[in-house]
């Protein structure tokens, strides 16, 4: 376990490990100790949330032996197996890798056979939405009368590229991103597990720049564990993690914003400059400041959109968010964001990174 990278090492072993679905832990969990389990399911939702983590606990609580409860035992031979990846009636498959006809050509010629060991006989399909459309449709004639033994998950995170017949033989669950505080305190047990000291303020940097997701985070917390070994003072500290992971404090998005909204062209490009140069990386920068732009925007246009932005910050984050956008126009953040959208297509193409960024700065203030 030593040698696991922290997503895998920490992976839930039972459902109420499970942070931030609990609408879907909730049912799920009554079916199984109902006895009444759908046999398609499709989980969809972004990335990282944990669509393939709930899949295998479910199969691996349908086949618990000890049948005591939803939670499974992770001590009989069928969750031992199931945990080390050996259990032969999992079947995970790719799609992104195994979408063609004759991949479920074969998966249909499995499915004749019943489970080997287990209760059930259990196929995760990742990113179901790659399947070819021959493939989908032979998929969609399995779903239609599978055997009593096969349970089907689907999971994928583009649900709109799916063909709605295949949604509709499956019980759908929607993932959703995860909050800050939530991946925080996730990692503050991790950092505990591991024995590593590190500053929340860091911690909350890490969760601010994981997307909403949990894996994301993990594996950027990792890098820090990694650094740390190398630290003789026994604690990551913010600053550590900054340069290392190559993240943009938020911090700095909030002073080039207070520079962009007093119309300081010359003092936001300067700013702009000054930070590339400090080696962080101007596309994510420029990512940093979209995603500021949006918050931003979205409080402007309701007080109502503020639980959204909670999700996605700190307290102290939000705080001064609420008031830069005293200072703002709804339509200069409108102008300001289409912008910077466009500056973030032509750095692909531009031999000097920042100058898209620079351009749009000029524009946007030049227009305000």
């Amino acid at each position: 376990m030593a040698n696991l990278v922290l997503y895998r090492k920490y992976r839930p072993k039972v459902f109420s490990e499970v942070m931030g679905q609990e609408h879907i832990i909730q049912t799920i969990t009554n079916e199984i100790a109902n006895d009444s389990l759908a046999q398609c399911y499709l989980f969809s939702g972004p990335k990282g949330s944990g669509k393939t983590t709930i899949a295998r606990l479910l199969a691996k609580a349908v086949n618990c032996e000890e049948e005591k409860g939803f939670e499974p035992c992770n001590k009989c031979s069928s969750c031992l197996e199931i945990n080390r990846g050996a259990a032969i009636d999992l079947i995970e498959i790719d799609a992104a890798s195994n979408r063609g006809i004759d991949d479920i050509r074969e998966l249909k010629q499995g499915i004749r056979f019943a489970p080997t060991k287990l209760k059930y006989k259990v196929f995760i399909i990742d990113e179901a939405h790659q399947l070819t459309k021959e493939a989908s449709n032979a998929l969609l004639k399995i779903l239609e009368e599978p055997p009593s033994f096969a349970i089907f998950i689907l999971a994928t995170t583009e649900i709109h590229k799916m063909i709605p017949t295949i949604i509709s033989r499956c019980q759908q669950f929607t993932f959703r991103k995860l909050s800050v505080p939530e991946i925080v305190n996730k990692l503050e047990w991790i950092a505990k597990k591991e024995k590593v000291k590190i500053e929340k303020p860091a911690l909350e940097l890490i969760a601010m720049n994981s997307e909403g997701a949990m894996r994301n985070a993990e594996v950027l917390l990792d890098k820090c564990f990694s650094f740390s070994r190398t630290l003789s003072k026994g604690e990551i500290a913010t600053e550590d993690i900054k340069e290392m992971l190559g993240i943009v404090d938020i911090n700095l998005v909030a002073e080039f914003m207070d520079l962009f909204s007093k119309g300081d062209a010359g003092g936001a490009i300067k700013f702009l400059n000054q930070v590339v140069n400090k080696g962080v990386d101007p596309t994510e920068f420029l990512k940093a400041i979209i995603d500021y732009l949006r918050q931003s925007l979205l409080l402007k246009t309701s007080p109502k959109l503020e639980e959204i932005i909670k999700q996605e910050l700190t307290q102290e984050a939000l705080k001064t968010l609420k008031a830069q956008v005293s200072q703002f126009k709804e339509n200069d953040l409108r102008r300001g964001l289409k912008l910077f959208l466009e500056a973030s297509d032509k750095m692909r193409y531009s031999s000097i990174p920042q100058l898209p960024i620079e351009l749009a700065i000029l524009e946007a203030i030049d227009n305000k």
